[in-house]
């Protein structure tokens, strides 16, 4: 199935990812269950602006091979892990479920962050938020330049390969930003991600070589989508 914003919305959180593929390991075509059905599959969506659009701060050649060969890979993986479940659950032979389950999280939540990060971005981007959303970051972190402090703190620190994170609770209201090792592991179940920033190396690396904070502080200062943000913040508000 394609992946296009309101379903993104709606699957976003961690919680509704794990939830997706139980239906989708249950499912055949047309929604029915039953043993020996073909699992749907996940399709690489589309830009949503020209691959040299965020130029010069995020460049044409980095913008083509992260979403074309990084986030192809991951759907492609997510499908053939989906592909492996369905074979699973038809033949009775669970011997593989362990790696299959890894790179389901893996491959799916990659592609699911991956799916945000490209819409949290736009050319002439950056700035502060407005309405709804300014007002949540300053009353959870005092101020946007506190909160933008913290959230570059947080993205700079990541170990390795992940990701920078501003989450919202649907229980509680709460905003949160947190840290993302790979795709997956660090995550907190139940907060919907709102605004990502990738900081695996072939996010930025030929442009900003190991200049990450340049990269990060560039992301914050001229690529977010404080628009696609704010919708995202009053979908998981509603």
């Amino acid at each position: 199935m394609k992946l296009d914003r309101r379903e993104f919305l709606r699957l976003a959180g961690m919680s509704a990812l794990a939830g997706s593929f139980a239906g989708m390991a249950a499912a055949g075509p047309n929604g029915e269950g039953g043993k020996g059905t073909m699992p749907q599959t996940f399709e690489l969506p589309p830009l949503p602006y020209a691959y040299d659009a965020l130029e010069p701060h995020y460049d044409e050649a980095t913008v083509r091979l992260h979403h074309d060969k990084h986030h192809a890979g991951y759907v492609t993986g997510l499908n053939a892990a989906v592909e492996q479940v369905g074979k699973m659950t038809a033949s009775g032979d669970f011997s593989g479920a362990k790696a299959a389950a890894k790179a389901m999280a893996f491959h799916g939540s990659g592609h699911m962050l991956h799916s945000l990060f490209w819409t949290n971005m736009k050319p002439g981007g950056g700035g502060e938020p407005t309405g709804d959303l300014a007002k949540a970051v300053a009353g959870q972190f005092g101020s946007f330049d506190a909160f933008k402090k913290l959230f570059l703190a947080t993205t700079n620190a990541v170990e390795g390969s992940g990701w920078g994170i501003l989450a919202r609770c649907p229980k509680t209201g709460m905003l949160a930003v947190l840290q993302a090792e790979k795709h997956e592991n660090l995550a907190v179940w139940g907060l919907v991600p709102i605004l990502v920033c990738d900081v695996w190396e072939h996010a930025y690396y030929l442009k900003y070589q190991n200049r990450r904070p340049d990269w990060t502080a560039a992301f914050m200062d001229h690529l977010v989508n404080w628009d696609d943000v704010a919708a995202r913040y009053a979908a998981v508000t509603k």
